[in-house]
C-alpha cells in the first residue's frame, strides 16, 4: 500500500499471479471465444461483429453514453464510431435529453429492439446447442461452474479507493447504507448516528468505497475509538453486488488502513438482526466481547488484534 498521505488511493496490489493462472485463464478464453464465433464479422450470423451486436443489447431501453463507457469499459472515440455506425443503420438514436444538455443518450428503434430480440433467439439456440452434448448431471457441474466463475471475476474487477468521507460517492453509500437497515431494524434507524466525515478522513480515519463499472456498490468506515484501537463502522455492499465476497473485501481493507494508521485493534458493533455480518465477524478473526459503548441499535461487540498473524486480512 502507498505511504499514507490522505489522498486518494486503491487497495495495495495482490500478490503476483502465478504464470500457470494466467494460462489457465487464457486458454479458457479463448476457447469460448471461438466456439461462441465472437471471431467472425456476422456474430451469430447477422449482419454485424460481435462488438456492435453487444453494444446495441447492453443499450436497452435507452442509457447515456457515459454510462455505456464505464460499463464496457470502452474507449470514448471507439464508442462514439459504434453508435454512429448504428446510427447510420437505423437501429438507434441518439440524442440529448431535456433534463440535462451535457449527456448523450442512446436508444434503439423499433428496427434495432427487432434486431436485439432476433440476437437473443440465437444466442439461446448457440448456448443450448453447446449444453445439449452434456448429461443431466454433467451441464448442472457446467453451470454451477460458470455461475462460481462469473461471480470471482466480478469481485476481481471491483475496485475498492479510498475518498473523503464528505465526497458525494461517500455520503451516496451512506444514505442507501442508513435506508437498508432502516428497513430491516424493526425500531428503524436514525441517520444522526452516521459517522461524521471528518471522523473518517485523513488522519482521523478513513473511508472505503468499492466501485464496479464505475459505479459504487459498497463502503466502509474506520476512526479512532481511543490510543491505539480504530473502530470500524457502516460495512454494507449494494443488494446486486452482495454474496461476491465483497463485505469481506471490505473488512480487509479497512483493517490496512488501521495498521497504516499504526493501530494495533479494531472494534465493532452489529445488531441482532444483522445474523451474516456477525457470521462473517466470526469467520474473520473477531472474538466478541462485552459492550464498548452505549450504541442503541448494538447488541453485539467484537474486536479484533492487528497482529502478524492477521496481516493478510
Amino acid at each position: 500500500m502507498e505511504t499514507f498521505d490522505g489522498s486518494q488511493r486503491t487497495a495495495a496490489p495482490a500478490s503476483p499471479v502465478p504464470a500457470d493462472d494466467v494460462a489457465a485463464l487464457r486458454r479458457f478464453n479463448r476457447y469460448f471465444t471461438r466456439r461462441i464465433g465472437a471471431l467472425d464479422d456476422h456474430y451469430l450470423g447477422q449482419d454485424r461483429p460481435l462488438g456492435e451486436a453487444r453494444l446495441l443489447f447492453e443499450i436497452g431501453e435507452g442509457v447515456s453514453l457515459r454510462e455505456l463507457r464505464g460499463r464496457l469499459g470502452l474507449d470514448a472515440g471507439y464508442l462514439s464510431r459504434m453508435a454512429k455506425a448504428l446510427e447510420a443503420q437505423g437501429l438507434v438514436r441518439v440524442g440529448v435529453p431535456p433534463h440535462d444538455n451535457r449527456l448523450r443518450v442512446i436508444e434503439p428503434t423499433p428496427a434495432g429492439r427487432a434486431e436485439v430480440a432476433e440476437q437473443q433467439r440465437r444466442a439461446d439456440a448457440l448456448a443450448a446447442g453447446l449444453l445439449e452434448g452434456l448429461d443431466p448431471a454433467r451441464r448442472a457441474e457446467l453451470t454451477a461452474a460458470l455461475t462460481t466463475a462469473e461471480r470471482l471475476l466480478r469481485l476481481a474487477s471491483i475496485t475498492v479507493e479510498v475518498v473523503d468521507g464528505a465526497s458525494p460517492d461517500a455520503l451516496a453509500c451512506l444514505d442507501a447504507y442508513a435506508a437498508d437497515i432502516d428497513a430491516r431494524f424493526p425500531e428503524g434507524f436514525d441517520k444522526a448516528a452516521l459517522v461524521r466525515p471528518e471522523e473518517v478522513t485523513g488522519d482521523a480515519g478513513a473511508f472505503l468505497v468499492a466501485y464496479e463499472e464505475q459505479r459504487a456498490v459498497g463502503c466502509g468506515a474506520l476512526r479512532r475509538l481511543e490510543p491505539g484501537t480504530g473502530e470500524i463502522r457502516h460495512v454494507w455492499v449494494h443488494p446486486r453486488a452482495r454474496r461476491l465476497g465483497l463485505a469481506r473485501r471490505l473488512l480487509s481493507g479497512l483493517e490496512r488502513e488501521a495498521r497504516a494508521r499504526g493501530l494495533d485493534a479494531v472494534r465493532l458493533d452489529t445488531h441482532a438482526e444483522l445474523t451474516e455480518a456477525q457470521a462473517m465477524y466470526r469467520a474473520c478473526g473477531y472474538t466478541e466481547i462485552p459492550a464498548y459503548d452505549d450504541n442503541v441499535y448494538a447488541s453485539h461487540w467484537f474486536e479484533k488484534r492487528l497482529g502478524t498473524g492477521s496481516r493478510s486480512g
